[in-house]
């Protein structure tokens, strides 16, 4: 049976490129704009495409490494989740605060049945917790209960009442910072030796990446949620020192070995490199005395990173795992293709110089091109799909 989250990121991804196509056009001004439109074009990516696949895989991918039976489909979370995700879909368009706090609930719910859950599959080892992706998965949950939290809460006036100074940005920083770079972290740690064909560069440090990305995400929640700006940089820090300890773990085992190269080693080499790019150039920015536009930066910043960091390794890592998990293939390959590659970083490229100029056709041409990267790994996951139903893999 084909796991009912797989074919829901299926129609996610689907929709993600319609959302990104009609963001093109409404730009263009050939459409009218919609309300909720930019909630849903991000969503339909991290919500629907990223949320749904890590809960169809994290049961899986810890019951194989704690030597326990595959799970069988927990329907009491699919149905939670699902049901969430489809009152958030019609509540937040319609700004319908019972929909919104009902969809907010019951997502938050089918978080906390899949922490327990995976807690439950894990093994007593302690050297598993410390050497597998086991930990980042577990704080990766964690903090999207605290994204859900406040991302609900920003339609309900929870802000307040927690005494959050930027509750919008306590959400985002919870998901994006928190829940996605936590998850990416352990698929990397677990994943690297069977779809690279060789180790992380120092496994040892996986405690330091796990310790240091804890403690600059925490930070990164509590700056926007007590209103300490000045920190930001800061608490950044620890954050990208973890990224980059993790992308050196990656790299240096293919540099020092040929063959390990594809276009989805790439996404996932490029989207790290993309989130350390603007803490690299920050210094000469700042030198060059020039004011940027920060409204339009702080406003367009959650689309670069959706579309330019975990999209493009989501394109690496979902085609990969559906291979893995639906046709049983030890020998499968990370997702992606050159024209994936090439549309995702050409978007980046006319993305960036729209936050410091008043031009929207270029932002247009940014929703375009990624719309057609998502093409190919569309095609990849159907045909996945398509040969699954013909074999009639049992799973």
């Amino acid at each position: 049976m084909l796991s009912p989250y797989f074919l829901i990121s299926l129609l996610f991804l689907s929709l993600a490129m319609l959302g990104a196509l009609d963001s093109s056009l409404a730009t263009l001004g050939v459409v009218q704009w919609f309300n909720g439109l930019r909630w849903l074009r991000v969503h339909f990516i991290t919500l629907g495409v990223l949320v749904e696949s890590v809960f169809g895989l994290l049961p899986i991918l810890i019951a194989h490494y704690a030597n326990k039976p595959r799970p069988k489909t927990r329907w009491d979370i699919w149905l939670a989740l699902n049901a969430g995700l489809l009152a958030l879909l019609i509540g937040i368009p319609l700004i319908n605060q019972v929909i919104i706090f009902s969809g907010g609930t019951l997502i938050f719910g089918a978080a906390v049945l899949l922490l327990h859950q995976l807690i439950n599959l894990r093994p007593p080892s302690p050297t598993f917790n410390l050497t597998r992706g086991f930990p980042f998965y577990v704080a990766g949950l964690s903090f999207l209960l605290v994204g859900i939290t406040f991302g609900t809460g920003l339609w309900l006036g929870w802000g307040v009442a927690l005494q959050a100074v930027a509750p919008k940005e306590v959400h985002l920083h919870s998901n994006v910072w928190g829940f996605t770079s936590f998850v990416f972290a352990g698929l990397l740690i677990d994943l690297y030796p069977s779809f690279a064909k060789r180790s992380l560069a120092w496994e040892r440090s996986i405690p330091i990446i796990f310790a240091l990305f804890l403690i600059g995400d925490i930070s990164l929640v509590i700056v926007p949620w007590l209103g300490l700006t000045a920190f930001t940089i800061p608490a950044l820090i620890p954050h990208h020192a973890a990224t980059a300890l993790l992308l050196l773990n990656i790299l240096l085992p293919l540099m020092a070995k040929r063959g390990g190269w594809s276009a989805g080693m790439i996404h996932i080499v490029a989207g790290y490199t993309l989130i350390l790019a603007p803490i690299l150039l920050g210094p000469f920015v700042m030198m060059s005395g020039k004011e940027l536009p920060m409204t339009l930066i702080e406003a367009s910043a959650p689309q670069l990173l959706v579309y330019g960091w975990l999209m493009p390794i989501a394109f690496a890592l979902v085609p990969y795992l559906f291979a893995r998990i639906l046709l049983r293939d030890e020998a499968a390959s990370l997702g992606g293709n050159w024209i994936s590659l090439l549309a995702v970083y050409l978007a980046v490229a006319f993305f960036v110089p729209s936050l410091f100029s008043d031009q929207p056709q270029l932002q247009a041409v940014a929703y375009i091109l990624w719309a057609i990267s998502m093409l190919p790994i569309a095609f990849q996951l159907w045909q996945i799909v398509k040969k699954f139903d013909q074999e009639k893999v049992t799973i």
